[in-house]
């Protein structure tokens, strides 16, 4: 396995230098650490098909070893198979779980979609956190489920039709448009923002990491202040919205979270999840509330994430 040393060298100069002027040197080494070799397999029990009881007996009889994830009790680790040797399962052929990263996990348990409410998921493709949404609506309310890009809707719905989520609606539209037409109709939004992906970046893919640049992070904030206002128009007063990005840098994350504040009438509310090693959001310069906002690093079971929960004020 390399070391963190071949891997500061492998990895763009200029994401490295940014690593070193946000967190203390034992936090980036903590970060690099959790982007040397690969991740485990992580799945979710579809709840719409299946129980985690049956699923668990289930892969037992295929000999599948797991371990249970102590702030989500329909995930599992999977320790001794990969991806490919899960998808081969008829559980999974079947839609009764989902292979999903556990961080991605995260931002629909803070949102909390309840059976019979009506949410937005704003760019929901593949529809890992679609389908993880209609399984806790136990598959009643309505969630409208919005891709720009065509070849990824298709995958959206396909991912939706196996795990049987029939209260999602699929559009294909500009983001940023989804608010003008669909104004105050949510009570819950989630926006799991396009970014530059750097919390699922490993050493050993080099098509992690290829794409990044420092001006792209900037043109990613630009879009996300424009998603985050759409997302804003599209929920009601009094609703709750999470924003997440699965990128480790202040300008996706608490500088957008800044900007959306200053904006908009969005107040950030706790976060109440006990995930081992999380981290506050960084408020120095912002607004003192973004604090509330939490951080997951990257490690070998969880990729990099970041996630707020914010409710829509009267103005």
């Amino acid at each position: 396995m390399m070391s963190i040393l071949e891997l500061k060298k492998r990895l763009p100069k200029d994401f490295i230098d940014n690593l070193y002027e946000t967190y203390s040197p034992l936090t980036v080494d903590k970060i690099l650490s959790g982007m040397l070799g690969e991740r485990n397999t992580t799945l979710r029990a579809n709840n719409i098909k299946t129980t985690i009881q049956e699923l668990m007996r289930n892969l037992k009889e295929n000999n599948i070893k797991f371990e249970r994830v102590e702030w989500y009790k329909d995930a599992l680790v999977i320790k001794n198979a990969k991806e490919k040797q899960i998808e081969s399962l008829e559980a999974y052929q079947k839609g009764l779980l989902y292979l999903q990263s556990l961080s991605s996990m995260i931002p629909p348990i803070i949102l909390n979609p309840k059976p019979g409410e009506k949410v937005l998921d704003l760019t929901s493709a593949p529809g890992s956190k679609t389908t993880q949404m209609a399984s806790m609506m136990e598959n009643k309310g309505y969630i409208l489920a919005n891709e720009l890009d065509k070849l990824r809707c298709e995958r959206l719905k396909y991912n939706i039709e196996k795990q049987g989520a029939k209260i999602v609606e699929v559009i294909n539209q500009r983001g940023e448009k989804v608010g003008e037409n669909h104004r105050e109709e949510f009570d819950k939004v989630l926006l799991d923002a396009p970014c530059s992906g750097e919390g699922r970046f490993l050493g050993n893919n080099v098509s992690t990491y290829r794409n990044w640049s420092a001006r792209n992070v900037m043109q990613l904030a630009k879009l996300q202040k424009k998603l985050l206002k759409s997302a804003y128009e599209a929920l009601k007063v009094n609703g709750i919205m999470v924003y997440s990005t699965c990128t480790l840098n202040k300008e996706e994350n608490e500088k957008v979270l800044d900007w959306a504040i200053n904006n908009l009438n969005l107040k950030l509310i706790d976060i109440n999840i006990d995930i081992k090693g999380k981290m506050q959001g960084f408020n120095e310069n912002l607004d003192k509330s973004i604090k509330k906002a939490i951080r997951i690093l990257p490690t070998k079971k969880e990729e990099g994430f970041f996630i707020a929960k914010l409710r829509k004020e009267r103005n």
